[in-house]
């Protein structure tokens, strides 16, 4: 198990000592710790301690992520989940860049603008997906990706959910209209799939937006729409 950064231990620490209800953010593949960072200061703001770690190995920054992408290659669901928690199913279609070549299974691979404007910014202009690919793209290694479209076929998978989990706390998954990495089709087979739970489980789906919802220019408002569904419970 991957042993958590500096960086993370001090907003453990921090946490901590403010006594407040922690609020932890996980990103994705292709991006890195700090597209959560206006998150963690509107939650922040809201009362709670943000923590924002990392998964094992990333850079600290865009820029050596970019320099050195061989730090993202290999890295599997289960270390992740060792690490964090695991992270969400990306739908075959936008994953084409990285499935289309078995070699990818052990690299890491980098989105082209393209791309990322397909799987990603989609709903936005031309513009601002480009600033947006500037930012906060990163490589991401190509095995999760493989061990999610194997899932079905794998009775062993990392990526296996228990969905009727009783430690699973209240679950709100929000869905862009336009997504075309996670569409309306995985989004609402996913909380057909989490509502078996005893717990609550809603979905939201947020019109005229795409899977760049949380760091494109409409990002505070999926963020006030999470941090009401938490208020709502803590």
């Amino acid at each position: 198990m991957a042993t958590i950064t500096d960086h993370e231990a001090q907003q453990i620490d921090s946490a901590n000592e403010t006594g407040r209800t922690p609020v932890v953010f996980i990103h994705g593949l292709w991006l890195l710790p700090s597209s959560w960072d206006r998150w963690a200061q509107a939650f922040e703001e809201a009362g709670y301690a943000a923590l924002t770690p990392s998964w094992p190995d990333d850079p600290p920054t865009v820029e050596e992520a970019r320099r050195n992408p061989e730090v993202f290659a290999k890295k599997t669901v289960g270390q992740v989940a060792d690490h964090v928690l695991p992270l969400p199913i990306s739908s075959l279609r936008s994953a084409m860049p990285v499935l289309g070549n078995p070699a990818n299974r052990g690299r890491a691979v980098a989105l082209t603008l393209d791309q990322f404007k397909y799987g990603w910014a989609n709903a936005l202009s031309d513009e601002e997906a480009t600033q947006l690919h500037e930012t906060y793209h990163v490589p991401a290694p190509g095995a999760p990706l493989f061990q999610a479209a194997t899932a079905n076929l794998n009775p062993w998978t990392e990526a296996k959910v228990n969905s009727k989990s009783p430690d699973r706390g209240p679950l709100l998954i929000i869905s862009g209209e336009k997504d075309h990495t996670v569409p309306w089709a995985i989004a609402n087979a996913s909380f057909k799939k989490q509502r078996r739970n005893e717990g609550v489980t809603e979905i939201n789906e947020v019109p005229n937006r795409g899977h760049a919802l949380t760091i494109d220019s409409g990002w505070r408002e999926v963020a006030d729409t999470a941090l009401a569904f938490v208020k709502r419970f803590i």
